[in-house]
């Protein structure tokens, strides 16, 4: 009570003496300070601990928010699509507060084309083998590009489950990235940090996916930019090689360039074949080449005899083509992306030209099939304006011919036909026996020239075979293309006899391995060794440079160590930037196998 009255009179500002006794009262039997009563006071208590739980989760929106503009900041920092991908992954698992974190890029055709993901060390990745293919739950982002956030994503009936050796994973956020108005891919995150996903992790991972697809878009805006620009050089330089008077195998320069203008793993040129329904494949570089080169097929059983039929151009995955069409695989490879573009010539189709890329490397796109059919109309037209030069130079040439032909006929014979006639009136004359028949020898022996001037003049027509090129020249030349390609000179040591041995046994090598050292190793000095004995052929080149050519061109040099396999030698690579080629000089090809 005295509480009371002493709390009521303070209010009021009125103390009274009982009010003061109240105060000394309490003042001797409680300590100092000031008293509120019980319930009040709990909700003082309430508040308080509200307000700063408000202040708390103000504090960590406001870094999440921070988060997504690092976030924003270091998926902007550059315009190279790969290396933006990871970024996004990368940027997006640190946002989310993921364990696991991955962008699939869809394809045209639905399907998952690349997969980059990160929180998996390089051990788990090999133990589960084939990246995922767009089923199951990744596939429901696809078909429905909207978020899915799962607390247990192993009770959803969509789930399709996890290979052998995958990572046990729990919570899922899934949202659709969209770049150019289509859905590029998906952010998938896995194993949340602080338990399941929220809204909010949602929403972040929404804001960081819609800043990805322009990104994304950006980067495909520059790299189609950039590669319609290496398309356009590509395209000036093979009319100037076909055009020059040492052109060369126009159809071999064309499709070199192709090969590294696509960033293809394989590219060939098929052509109709002698039987009527066959195709041949003319022309085959890259992985896996030694099959198809020189093969012949059925015109059905092939996707390029499609194209070489309609005209059409193609892109997409061949094991699709193939079921699409019906047609069966008459050669195995492990190719997935293709694009098929027809060269013609006088308003026919005459050649098919595939270019491809193996399982696991991204999809070719349209850009990629629009640029391509635009350079094979220009190299078809630097191709005929070739044809028909060498045919004027041709038809030139026999024209000179006959004309030195008519003038030996004309001129010559004649004149020797007459003094052939004036030594017989003079043979006839002559009184002594000696000089008649002095005379008559010479006769013969006009008679002898003139045979032979006929035989020359019939014999103009006929060309005269080349030489083939020395094998130490073919050597020369291919270092000296590679300096081209690489901007500083190879040097080189050549040793033995070289007479001795084919060009196969080392000229492919050569080519393919100082293309892929100019494309993965960039390297600052380069240096070729060949050494030729009467049996063994060895080669190797040495590079120093900061790229990583044994892990972004393993599938060529698989195809290398294959070709020296086949011939009976060996390939190796070694860690400190060497390419060794040794095959046995009289070594032919073997089957595959």
């Amino acid at each position: 009570m005295a509480k009371l009255v002493c709390s009521r009179c303070y209010v009021a500002g009125t103390p009274s003496r009982q009010a003061g006794a109240g105060l000394s009262q309490r003042s001797v039997s409680e300590p100092a300070g000031l008293s509120f009563p019980g319930q009040p006071r709990l909700e003082l208590d309430q508040l308080l601990g509200q307000l700063v739980e408000r202040a708390q989760e103000v504090i960590g929106t406001q870094g999440r928010l921070r988060g997504l503009l690092r976030a924003t900041q270091a998926i902007t920092g550059g315009l190279a699509v790969p290396a933006l991908l990871k970024r996004i992954v990368e940027a997006g698992r640190e946002l989310v507060g993921a364990q696991y974190a991955a962008l699939g890029v869809v394809g045209p055709d639905g399907r998952l084309t690349e997969f980059v993901h990160t929180g998996m060390d390089a051990e788990t990745v090999a133990r589960i083998g084939r990246l995922p293919e767009g089923k199951g739950l990744l596939g429901a982002v696809i078909e429905d590009p909207r978020p899915i956030r799962l607390t247990r994503l192993q009770d959803d009936p969509r789930s399709a489950g996890f290979p052998e050796g995958h990572p046990p994973m729990t919570g899922f956020l899934g949202v659709p990235v969209r770049a150019r108005g289509a859905v590029f891919g998906n952010l998938y995150f896995a194993c949340g940090d602080r338990g399941p996903f929220t809204e909010e992790d949602e929403q972040l991972a929404l804001a960081l996916a819609a800043a990805a697809g322009s990104a994304i878009e950006n980067a495909r805006l520059y790299e189609t930019a950039r590669n319609q620009q290496e398309w356009l050089r590509a395209s000036a330089a093979v009319t100037r090689e076909l055009l020059s008077p040492d052109a060369g195998d126009p159809l071999a320069r064309v499709v070199e360039y192709v090969r590294d203008l696509a960033a293809a793993d394989l590219v060939s040129v098929v052509c109709p074949g002698e039987d009527t329904g066959t195709v041949r494949v003319e022309r085959a570089i890259g992985a896996g080449a030694d099959q198809l080169r020189g093969i012949v097929l059925p015109a059905d059983s092939t996707v390029a005899g499609t194209v070489l039929a309609s005209g059409e151009p193609r892109m997409g995955s061949l094991p699709d083509e193939r079921s699409r069409l019906g047609v069966p695989s008459a050669v195995e490879l492990n190719v997935e992306a293709v694009l098929l573009v027809p060269f013609t010539g006088g308003g026919q189709v005459a050649r098919v030209l595939t270019v491809a890329r193996l399982a696991g490397r991204p999809a070719f796109t349209g850009d990629d099939l629009e640029i391509a059919v635009w350079f094979a109309d220009q190299a078809s037209v630097a191709m005929e304006l070739a044809a028909a030069r060498a045919e004027r130079e041709a038809e030139a040439l026999h024209d000179e011919r006959d004309r030195i032909a008519a003038e030996l006929h004309n001129e010559i014979l004649r004149r020797l036909y007459a003094m052939g006639l004036s030594l017989q009136t003079t043979a006839g004359l002559a009184r002594s026996p000696a000089v008649a028949a002095r005379l008559k020898g010479t006769i013969a022996d006009l008679d002898d020239i003139i045979g032979h001037v006929q035989d020359t003049v019939f014999q103009l027509d006929d060309a005269a075979p080349a030489d083939p090129e020395p094998v130490r020249d073919q050597v020369l030349r291919v270092l000296s293309e590679a300096a081209a390609r690489l901007g500083f000179a190879v040097s080189s040591e050549l040793t033995g006899k070289f007479d001795a041995i084919p060009c196969e046994a080392v000229i492919p090598f050569l080519t393919e391995a100082l293309r892929l050292v100019a494309l993965h190793a960039a390297a600052k000095e380069v240096a070729v060794e060949v050494r030729a004995s009467a049996d063994l052929v060895t080669a190797v080149v040495r590079y120093k440079g900061g790229g990583d050519l044994a892990g972004s061109a393993g599938a060529d040099l698989a195809g290398l160590a294959e070709q020296a396999r086949r011939r009976g030698g060996t390939f190796t690579v070694a860690g400190d930037g060497g390419l060794t080629w040794a095959v046995p000089v009289e070594g032919g090809l073997s089957p595959p196998g």
